[in-house]
């Protein structure tokens, strides 16, 4: 398993609101609008999965695998070209304030590493981005 991090990013909530809203899928009927409508397509979900698909790769299915009250939500990989899971891991500032990272953990070869590292990194960026801008 190769690990790959987003960076971190600071929310003005606290953890508990962040973690609220990102533990239950249906709340992603919010930030659909904030997906690149050209690169990620049918968007389906329910309150423990996910699944879309992503141009050029191909279709994707997340299920929530656990839930860290207030800490962390772990997704695993259903469907996917390449088996991962992924961790949204929310700490806490202040009363009002926290931050946030993502990680992700793929099943990938020393050659394969080299050709998705890039890509990897600019999607969990885009993804701490868009997580870092919803009014909580």
């Amino acid at each position: 398993m190769t690990n790959f991090e987003s960076p971190v990013r600071h929310i003005p909530f606290s953890e508990e609101k962040v973690y609220e809203k990102l533990s239950n899928l249906n709340n992603i009927e919010a930030m659909k609008d904030k997906l690149p409508a050209d690169k990620v397509k049918d968007f389906k979900f329910d309150a423990d999965s996910v699944s879309f698909n992503v141009s050029g790769i191909g279709d994707i299915q997340l299920e929530v695998t656990e839930r860290i009250p207030s800490k962390c939500i772990k997704f695993g990989s259903i469907n996917s070209p390449i088996a991962f899971n992924l961790w949204i891991q929310i700490v806490s500032i202040s009363d009002d304030e926290c931050k946030i990272r993502i990680t992700a953990g793929l099943e990938v070869n020393v050659f394969m590493k080299s050709i998705v590292s890039k890509p990897v990194k600019e999607g969990l960026e885009k993804m701490v981005d868009m997580l870092s801008m919803i009014p909580y």
